[in-house]
């Protein structure tokens, strides 16, 4: 990592563990071991370093959409996209996002950052609501209506068949973060893996019984 990347990962860490408001260019740099005139040759303020975060996040989120060939964009800019989407994009790409979530590095540290800052900035609390919260419903919504659609999925209300589906999602992550905290005691770390194997293994095991309660089964296997 050059210094630019390592003050902006440094930030991230900080944010997650004291959140936004807490932390100070001073800290940033102290942890570093530079001076805060080193830190504003890469990044012009506390804000600067936030909205590159941000702007990271959302380069990830977009380059992850991409590899799983599922829409990158709102349904607004993309419609023809969200038309070819199969269930087992939908699987592929979902048990992906938990462990991007809760095992990155970065996203991880990103989610940590917006759950403690919610509540004391708009901003940051409508991040968490778009990137955590309602923003994966609606684009469920919107992927699993062209489902139906095209006779892929029984028809159902959309809004609510994406909250179901998405619902176990948003609370295995929290699960996860009570065994799996930024600093993992060295004598815990055989019980996390396997607190993420049973997640797992109940993310897939959902996931097949929801697709088998309302997708159609095709003619040719039978799925």
């Amino acid at each position: 990592m050059d210094t630019k990347e390592k003050i902006l990962m440094t930030a991230l860490h900080l944010f997650a563990r004291h959140g936004y408001e807490a932390v100070s260019v001073s800290m940033i740099a102290e942890e570093l071991g530079i001076t805060k005139g080193a830190l504003y040759r890469h990044y012009k303020n506390k804000r600067d370093i936030f909205d590159s975060i941000v702007k990271r996040m959302f380069e990830l989120d977009a380059e992850r959409a991409r590899e799983y060939e599922v829409p990158e964009h709102l349904y607004e800019e993309q419609e023809e996209e969200y038309e070819s989407v199969s269930v087992e994009q939908v699987m592929e790409f979902t048990s992906a996002q938990l462990t991007f979530w809760t095992e990155d590095d970065f996203a991880s540290h990103f989610r940590k950052m917006l759950v403690l800052e919610q509540y004391r900035d708009e901003e940051i609390g409508k991040l968490y609501n778009d990137c955590i919260v309602e923003g994966p419903i609606s684009y469920l919504e919107d992927i699993f209506r062209e489902m139906m659609e095209r006779k892929r999925l029984k028809k159902e209300d959309p809004k609510l068949l994406a909250a179901e589906f998405y619902g176990p999602v948003f609370l295995w992550i929290q699960i996860l973060d009570r065994d799996n905290k930024i600093t993992v005691e060295k004598n815990k770390e055989g019980k996390n893996e396997e607190k993420k194997n049973e997640v797992k293994e109940l993310l897939q095991k959902h996931m097949n019984e929801f697709f088998m309660k309302f997708a159609f089964k095709s003619k040719e296997n039978g799925k």
